[in-house]
């Protein structure tokens, strides 16, 4: 039975493309191979050139002195010979003589085409120099896996026994199983194993932990049988350090840069360093950080002015005799080396005194310094030229030195901390910036008016997301109406809030146009644009708002919403409803108009607005279109019972927004409750075209005042009535109303059918008219006008004496 490994599928042998040929005494060719034939292009052993002068095959000698051009080849010369079809192939030869019993000499021939040489002694020179250099351990092993031959690298590392064995075996990274069974497997399939990771066992003490690369290929014999295997070995410890390395800055970066508190992250950063690095660690903080403020940018020793943040002991509590967390840092005297730790640098201490010896032999050395430390590293947190704090880590049980690549890879880390440091830092100061901006702009929790009594509540988002743009209002307006307000800014931080500011301001403006609700969002709608064109990134800015206002003498408030929760009405027996208000798009996104809905309230119902913060109040924490109208209708009807005050009821409503339901969004509640002005204390007339109707309206509002018991504002209301009336019946055409409201104060309301807005001017003394409004001014608190679309409406408050 034939060998599996025989020579038609072995790859090929130097022997392969060897050549011989007979030449007799004469110089006549007499004899050669098939090769030989074929190699010059005929078609077999026997005809031409047999017979003819072997010299005739020689085109050409190459050199005279050998295969000098070839790298060397002695006892042999390169001829150029001629082939059939007139070129010339370059063979080595070597020149045999022979003797013949009949005394005839001759010449054995024996050559081997330069490409089949050149290709055998590059593959000498390879495996020569393979054996010869002394960086790689280099093995050719027998079946029996015993060394043949072998590097000098392998005999210096101590890994060749006297008789040839190797004294150590390699554990493979992550495989099961040995080299050895690396090698076996080689031999029995033939395919060769490239970049097999390992460690050594059993080697020289300083060998061992380190890693190396096996790479084994199979040997085969000149029949081409496999009868050994090859083998090299690379030491690859410091490549999988740096992947090592690699690997444990990722996980510090994921580690360490997912907050925005100072604290949590310092907690972080030793627990990262514990015991990736050390047995012990802490970190320090500059004392002002958690308030936002600015770091120094030099640090004249240690003082009180760094405080520790966080500590990791790998083998149990952190020692008493250390300092402890919160406590600050005893006093350390400048010296040079606190300069290189502010240029980025890290300290490395590989003995129990270096550390202590760079600390001083003050009082507060030995508590910076743990018992038994073997190695340590400190560095500072710096970052943009400022010292936020220091980092040390510790090797009490580990008596392994720190080397360069533990310090940079330590700088790696705290590189990292420090720039995550000092986002939270910038991020506390924006946050208490918005803060106070916020709380500088908020309305009073709890007022009354003569149309609501009302209370408000903020309830900041959980967590990190910052400080939102929710706010509400509650704005007087006009003949005792009150205007009622809730919005919601995209986004968060210090921008959100600005345009927090802006939006309230215009609608403060706006209220006081008396504009309807819908109009009001139009024009404020427009504010937004302007602000998107201004701002860098216009996607971020928008906001929804809910603007009412409810009028206490017809009960009847209107409703007008962008894109903004719907509110919902308490009825004094409790009955809870949402009011179907079209939510219109967000302000900024315009294109559609928003719609106005008016509905009519009893006293004392309660009306509440809220952002979609409450909506969210949920277990999940998350998501507002998961709330139903039935959980909110459920919370509004358990928190604002009938008779509850609204201080209690608002406070419950927050209450399940609370930061242990991990609520990503601000939470902000208006409640108003609702008043009726009674029909006796509202007087109502109406006149025709008539400049003698001026004098019934006096007579008609002494009249009344006096029924009220308002005797002492008579003489100004007759005034007032007198001017506006009279106005009104010049310039305006069809019948003038007029009204009083008596509440906390006096409302004279003159209504007409004109369009033309009233000015106050100033007469001069040759003027002989133009001092009514002036009049009105100087004898009331407040005047103003309101237009609708049947004309416009003059109105005065007077305040009445208690």
């Amino acid at each position: 039975m034939r060998d599996s490994h025989s020579a038609e599928s072995s790859p090929p042998t130097p022997l392969d493309g060897a050549v011989a040929a007979v030449v007799d005494a004469s110089g006549t060719l007499v004899s050669w191979t098939a090769g030989a034939a074929r190699l010059l292009g005929h078609r077999g052993p026997s005809g031409p050139p047999l017979g003819r002068r072997a010299r005739d095959l020689v085109a050409v000698r190459r050199s005279s002195g050998g295969l000098e051009p070839y790298g060397g080849a002695p006892g042999g010369r390169v001829l150029g010979l001629r082939t059939r079809d007139g070129g010339v192939v370059d063979v080595w030869v070597r020149l045999v003589p022979l003797a013949s019993d009949a005394g005839g000499d001759g010449v054995l021939v024996l050559g081997l085409p330069m490409e089949t040489l050149a290709d055998w002694r590059d593959g000498l020179a390879i495996g020569a120099a393979a054996l010869r250099q002394e960086e790689w351990q280099i093995t050719l092993h027998d079946r029996d896996l015993r060394v043949r031959r072998s590097s000098p690298e392998v005999a210096r590392a101590g890994r060749l026994s006297d008789d040839g064995d190797l004294l150590c075996a390699m554990a493979r990274v992550g495989v099961e199983g040995s080299a050895s069974d690396v090698l076996r497997q080689v031999m029995a399939t033939g395919v060769s194993v490239v970049d097999e990771s390992g460690l050594l066992r059993g080697s020289p003490p300083e060998a061992r932990g380190r890693v190396y690369s096996l790479t084994a290929a199979p040997v085969r014999d000149l029949r081409g049988r496999i009868d050994g295997v090859f083998s090299s070995l690379v030491d690859v410890t410091e490549r999988f350090r740096s992947a090592d390395r690699l690997d444990l800055v990722y996980r510090a970066s994921r580690a360490i840069s997912r907050s925005l508190v100072a604290e949590r992250i310092a907690e972080e950063l030793v627990d990262f360093l514990v015991p990736a690095l050390g047995d012990l660690a802490a970190v320090e903080f500059f004392d002002g950080l958690a308030s936002g403020a600015e770091p120094p940018t030099r640090v004249e020793g240690l003082n009180a002015d760094f405080r520790r943040a966080a500590v990791k002991h790998a083998h149990g509590p952190w020692p008493d005799d250390q300092v402890a967390v919160g406590e600050v840092l005893p006093l350390v005297p400048d010296r040079p080396g606190f300069r290189s730790l502010e240029r980025g640098d890290v300290l490395v201490g590989n003995g129990p005194g270096d550390y202590r010896e760079f600390l001083g032999s003050g009082p507060g050395a030995g508590r910076m310094v743990p018992a038994g430390t073997h190695a340590s590293m400190g560095a500072a947190l710096v970052a943009g030229g400022h010292v936020l704090g220091y980092v040390q880590v510790f090797r009490t049980r580990r008596p392994h030195r720190f080397d360069g690549q533990d310090a940079k890879l330590m700088k790696e880390i705290v590189n990292l901390a420090a720039l995550a440091i000092d986002n939270a830092r910038r991020y506390t100061r924006e946050r208490r910036t918005a803060a106070a901006l916020r709380s500088s702009l908020r309305p009073p929790v709890s007022g009354s008016t003569a149309a609501v009594d009302t209370a408000g509540f903020f309830q900041a988002a959980a967590g990190d997301v910052g400080v939102g743009g929710d706010w509400f209002d509650a704005l007087p307006l006009s003949s005792l109406r009150t205007a009622l307000v809730v919005g919601d800014v995209i986004g968060h931080g210090l921008p959100s809030t600005t345009t927090m500011a802006r939006l309230r301001t215009a609608i403060h403006t706006l209220a006081d146009l008396d504009l309807p609700p819908d109009e009001l969002l139009t024009r404020l709608d427009d504010l937004v644009h302007r602000m998107a064109a201004e701002s860098e990134h216009p996607d971020s800015v928008g906001a929804s708002c809910l603007y009412a206002d409810y009028d206490p003498v017809s009960r009847v408030c209107r409703f007008a919403s962008a894109g903004h929760p719907p509110p919902a009405v308490i009825d004094p027996d409790g009955g809870v409803r949402l009011v179907d208000v079209p939510p219109g798009p967000f302000l900024g996104v315009g294109g559609m108009p928003f719609e106005l809905v008016e509905t009519e309230l009893a006293p004392g119902s309660v009306i509440a607005l809220y952002s979609d913060g409450l909506l969210t109040a949920d277990a999940a924490g998350g998501d507002a279109s998961g709330a139903s109208e039935a959980d909110v209708t459920d919370l509004l009807r358990s928190a604002c019972r009938p008779g509850r005050p609204l201080e209690e009821a608002g406070l419950d409503l927050v209450a399940a927004a609370s930061p242990t339901r991990r609520h990503a969004d601000d939470t902000t509640v208006l409640l108003a409750r609702t008043r009726a002005i009674a029909p006796g204390d509202v007087a109502e007339w109406r006149f025709p075209q008539d400049l003698e109707a001026v004098a019934r309206a006096r007579r008609l509002v002494g009249a009344q005042l006096a029924d009220w018991h308002l005797d002492e504002l008579v003489f100004t209301t007759e005034l007032v009535v007198s001017e506006l009336v009279t106005n009104a019946m010049r310039y305006a055409t069809g019948p003038v109303g007029l009204r009083l409201i008596r509440d906390r104060v006096l409302v004279c309301e003159v209504t007409d059918t004109s369009n033309s807005h009233p000015r106050l001017r100033r007469a001069v003394s040759t003027d002989e008219g133009g001092r009514g409004l002036f009049l009105v001014a100087q004898v009331t608190s407040r005047w103003g006008s309101r237009y609708s679309e049947t004309g416009k409406t003059i109105w005065t408050e007077q305040t009445i004496p208690r």
